[in-house]
């Protein structure tokens, strides 16, 4: 789990490439703690500041997590089952790992009439419980366009 987290280059489509919409998708987010907000931004700066915010230049968005605070049941209640029977019609159990979709179509525009060819993204979490360091935890964040 992270405070703050910046990806490695991810590839932008080419240029001459047309585009309706780009969404950065994260995968497997835990949610099993505390609520969070995670503002991402576009190729900041490395000195960018904890306290940056959507009037920074390189703010691309937020999402948000609304967080289940921990486990109060008995042992084993918050345990989520490995594979399930592809037929199985219940609900997925309440703390599957999230996924969110955040759409940056303006901000990857920018990126490639800039000549950009690839951007690393940086999150930065946000909590008013806890320790930030201890509240983010995902699988994986892509970037799909669709056209």
């Amino acid at each position: 789990m992270v405070e703050r987290f910046t990806t490695s280059a991810i590839e932008l489509p080419a240029a001459e490439e047309p585009f309706k919409r780009a969404d950065l998708i994260f995968y497997g987010i835990d949610h099993s703690g505390p609520s969070f907000e995670v503002r991402v931004f576009a190729n900041p700066p490395r000195n960018l500041d904890r306290d940056s915010d959507r009037d920074h230049p390189s703010w691309v968005g937020s999402f948000y997590i609304f967080g289940h605070g921990g486990c109060f049941g008995d042992v084993g209640h918050c345990d989520v089952p490995g594979d399930r029977d592809p037929f199985d019609l219940r609900s997925p159990h309440p703390l599957e790992p999230a996924v969110r979709i955040l759409t940056v179509t303006d901000a990857i525009r920018g990126l490639l009439d800039e000549g950009k060819d690839s951007v690393r993204i940086t999150l930065i979490v946000h909590t008013n419980e806890g320790d930030p360091d201890d509240v983010l935890a995902f699988d994986t964040v892509r970037l799909a366009t669709y056209a």
